[in-house]
């Protein structure tokens, strides 16, 4: 138990000795939305909070009528209030300061607010009404499940500049809980957030090393959980069987989406609706040719080029990694160029991983096996990836028929577009041409690498 919740347990018990039947128990609400501001200022931060009340559960609010709050008494409302703020919403949020955990808080202010109040609109209105102490006027009828908790809390720091991070575990409050969390620096600029669930420490102005370590963390665990990218590498993997020229074909895999994730980041990518399921569709596809090429490529003839193979083929899945990233890239904070190559470091890492898993494993396999029934082996296993990608491939393309594609209009409005996509694709030519050296070298130097049965 931390102290934080050693602070806020007497006041629980003392609460619930004063109100030992709780009268307004019920269900977990289906959707809630939490507003969240962040400042430090001097040597206090301060943490505003809008909840809906009924994300509280098991307090003991006065009702008057047909479920309407009883703002007249104040006596039993204000105890409940700050009941609430303290083991709902203070005991769910942890604090660091210099990676250094604030383990003393005050709560400033708890008070109600009516669900047509937009003063969480900006810091400055938000802090104004949620310090104040008008409360709706008591003859108000307000529908205690229509109300919204503004919560003020205080926690001493030692610099406003140092660095802050929060972990906020307020997913509790509803079935699917969003939270708009936004931070002010002390030289007054906005920083938002916004993510479902709980989203883990949240650096607030994440130095650059921290947000490179998030990020090859994400990159590495997105391509161990992401099917659709361990089929295709296991496509790659089963004619060759050789960690060495495998690590030179996805190298340039990773080259290729890396080249698209970060065209998708500065705005590249179509923002149409057509767009993600189209390339959701293509990444299935890559893996029913990658597949086939398998089957029909009999003589492994086809295995020199499998690296340009892997690069297009890079590109569409650099746009579906692009998609796993918007909501992530938030947490990146100034630094989106260095989380972005952290992220390919880290599915450069992952991919490894797996070759290094992957490679041993069908080296054992097909040991002992002629090369005639290493080759049926491998059609088989080939046929069975090509099977599942065609299920993927049919249901996806099936979701893509539904939207209308439109060619842009031609107009002024279009050149700077043209432009940047004109610039993509010389930095592609430019990373074929490179690479396609590199290769050439490669096979001067050695032999080429070709099935190994």
């Amino acid at each position: 138990m931390t102290n934080r919740r050693r602070r806020a347990l007497p006041a629980a018990l003392t609460f619930a000795l004063a109100a030992p039947l709780m009268a307004n128990a019920h269900e977990v609400p289906s959707d809630v939305t939490v507003q969240m501001f962040v400042r430090p200022a001097g040597d206090r931060l301060e943490l505003l909070v809008r909840v809906p009340l009924e994300a509280m559960r098991d307090l003991d609010l006065p009702l008057r009528g047909p479920g309407y709050l009883d703002l007249a008494n104040v006596e039993r409302l204000e105890p409940a209030l700050r009941y609430a703020a303290m083991v709902w919403i203070a005991d769910g949020v942890e604090v660091f300061e210099q990676d250094r955990q604030l383990q003393t808080w005050e709560l400033v202010s708890a008070r109600l607010s009516l669900p047509s109040d937009r003063s969480f609109a900006d810091y400055s209105t938000a802090a104004a009404h949620a310090r104040g102490e008008q409360t709706p006027e008591i003859n108000t009828d307000l529908v205690w499940q229509q109300a919204l908790l503004d919560v003020v809390l205080e926690y001493p720091i030692e610099s406003e500049r140092s660095e802050f991070s929060i972990e906020p575990a307020l997913a509790h409050l509803g079935v699917r809980t969003s939270t708009v969390l936004r931070f002010i620096t002390p030289d007054g600029a906005d920083r938002a957030f916004q993510y479902l669930g709980d989203p883990g420490l949240v650096r607030l102005d994440p130095r650059w090393h921290q947000a490179a370590l998030r990020f090859v963390a994400l990159g590495f665990n997105h391509i161990l959980d992401g099917i659709d990218h361990l089929l295709f590498l296991l496509c790659l993997i089963i004619p060759i069987r050789r960690f060495r020229p495998l690590v030179a074909i996805v190298t340039s895999f990773t080259v290729a989406h890396s080249i698209t994730l970060v065209a998708s980041a500065v705005g590249l990518a179509p923002g149409a609706l057509w767009f993600p399921p189209l390339i959701e569709t293509l990444i299935a596809a890559s893996i029913v040719y990658m597949a086939i090429e398998n089957i029909v490529d009999v003589d492994g003839k086809g295995l020199r080029r499998r690296w340009m193979i892997a690069f297009a083929f890079g590109l569409v899945h650099g746009f579906g990694f692009s998609f796993a990233l918007r909501e992530t890239l938030q947490f990146a904070g100034s630094h989106l160029l260095t989380s972005l190559l952290a992220f390919n470091v880290g599915v450069e890492l992952g991919q490894l991983v797996v070759l290094a898993v992957t490679v041993p494993a069908l080296g054992l396999l097909f040991a002992r096996m002629t090369t005639a029934k290493g080759k049926v082996v491998a059609w088989v296993l080939s046929a069975i990836l090509a099977h599942e990608a065609w299920h993927w491939m049919t249901s996806r393309g099936s979701e893509l028929s539904q939207y209308s594609f439109e060619w842009p209009t031609l107009d002024p409005f279009l050149l700077p577009t043209l432009m940047r996509w004109a610039t993509l694709a010389f930095i592609l030519a430019a990373a074929v041409w490179l690479l396609r050296e590199l290769f050439g070298r490669a096979h001067e130097l050695g032999p080429e690498s070709g099935s190994s049965g």
